[in-house]
């Protein structure tokens, strides 16, 4: 398949980000193929929105009508894959393909523990506080090129326990179950906590394969922005023709 037969692609972002997580791969992709990014409900240029999953599954609709070239390619990451799997299961015709990022851990029983602890943690912290040390840790850890787009949007912080309230204990392998399309499941190799269901998750769909970014962590589209914007266009030009 060449890039012109190619799907169309849309990016989800994860918790607390925006569409700016992924203006690495937008720039590295948007010469072959139709892309876009979109903000959740709750999150960067819809900072004012009520989240949910309701309307976070009209959101990438809506993107993906909005590149008027059919079922797309949907790479969703962390908070971003669970609502993907969302939109899966209610628009299987506008999906061609789902890569699922830091997603494929269940969100039911003992592991959501600590994560319903730090959502109720969240709103009690100063806003600017956790932006300033998240800003530091993104300029730690990665070049401008990389974080540039994701500090200036800004963060979600009080949308976090809305969104994980909603997500947490409501997914699991079975979500895999609805799922139409072929399945890839990128995961950093360091990140145990969202590759802990991994395996589940393939078994649980016919035409679902593991691939692994080496030596990334959750973020692996920081981590190592080529390796995982490779990962993404080898699976978009190998996907079956779309009717």
């Amino acid at each position: 398949m060449t890039a012109a037969d190619a799907p169309p692609i849309i990016f989800v972002h994860g918790t607390r980000l925006s569409a700016g997580q992924w203006s690495p791969q937008l720039a590295a992709l948007r010469e072959d193929f139709r892309v876009a990014a979109v903000d959740l409900p709750g999150h960067g240029a819809r900072s004012a929105q009520p989240w949910s999953l309701d309307a976070a599954t009209e959101i990438i609709a809506a993107a993906v009508d909005s590149l008027d070239r059919g079922p797309a390619l949907v790479v969703g990451h962390s908070l971003g894959g669970y609502a993907s799997l969302e939109f899966a299961r209610r628009c299987p015709e506008l999906l061609r393909g789902l890569v699922l990022a830091g997603a494929s851990a269940s969100t039911r029983g003992p592991w959501a523990t600590p994560y319903r602890w730090v959502a109720g943690l969240v709103p009690r912290l100063p806003a600017d506080r956790l932006t300033r040390w998240n800003d530091r840790m993104f300029r730690r850890l990665y070049p401008p090129e990389v974080v540039d787009a994701t500090i200036g949007a800004g963060y979600a912080f009080h949308t976090l326990p809305a969104a994980w309230g909603e997500v947490l204990g409501r997914f699991d392998a079975d979500a895999m179950r609805h799922v139409a399309a072929p399945v890839l499941i990128l995961n950093g190799e360091k990140d145990t906590v969202f590759r802990s269901g991994e395996r589940d998750f393939v078994r649980a769909h016919p035409r679902a394969r593991i691939e692994l970014i080496p030596r990334a962590r959750h973020l692996a589209n920081f981590d190592d922005p080529e390796a995982f914007t490779d990962a993404v266009r080898r699976f978009a030009l190998h996907m079956p023709a779309h009717g």
